[in-house]
């Protein structure tokens, strides 16, 4: 990757519905070998997909919760469980193998304290858990997607 390819995923980082020709013109190429390298990039893995960002207030899920998991149970078949139980469970926004006394980290996205309710009830009763701990995000200051690219 070159630092063409760096400033063309910095653009897209930014704003994904930009015109070819407007980032083309942003990184001094022309629109086909720009539209080329967009390619590649999408290809390569590198550019995963793209996506609108929505506010979660505005969508009526305003409310941001970290869960820390700890479990008692590292078998590959508790982990199968575990994963297939957050996978019906659309509230969960990300989910993170930590490496300390956590052992997952969640962050969930829901209307309010009710709907969080019924994620927790669903979650200890989908599989078995050590200990669930749950922080409530009063504000978010910062939000981005946006990696650091060394341009």
């Amino acid at each position: 990757m070159d630092q063409t390819d760096l400033k063309i995923l910095a653009i897209l980082q930014e704003d994904a519905s930009m015109p070819v020709a407007e980032i083309a013109s942003r990184v001094n190429l022309s629109q086909t070998p720009c539209w080329r390298r967009i390619q590649r990039l999408e290809r390569d893995g590198v550019i995963e997909r793209r996506v609108a960002i929505l506010n979660p207030e505005s969508i009526g899920l305003g409310l941001s919760i970290f869960v820390e998991i700890e479990t008692s149970d590292h078998s590959a078949e508790w982990l199968e469980r575990f994963s297939e139980t957050l996978a019906g469970m659309p509230e969960v926004m990300e989910v993170y193998r930590m490496a300390g006394d956590v052992d997952y980290l969640l962050r969930i996205a829901v209307s309010n304290m009710a709907d969080y309710d019924d994620f927790y009830r669903r979650l200890i009763a989908g599989v078995p858990l050590k200990n669930v701990t749950s922080r409530f995000a009063m504000e978010r200051v910062k939000s981005t997607t946006a990696y650091p690219l060394k341009l």
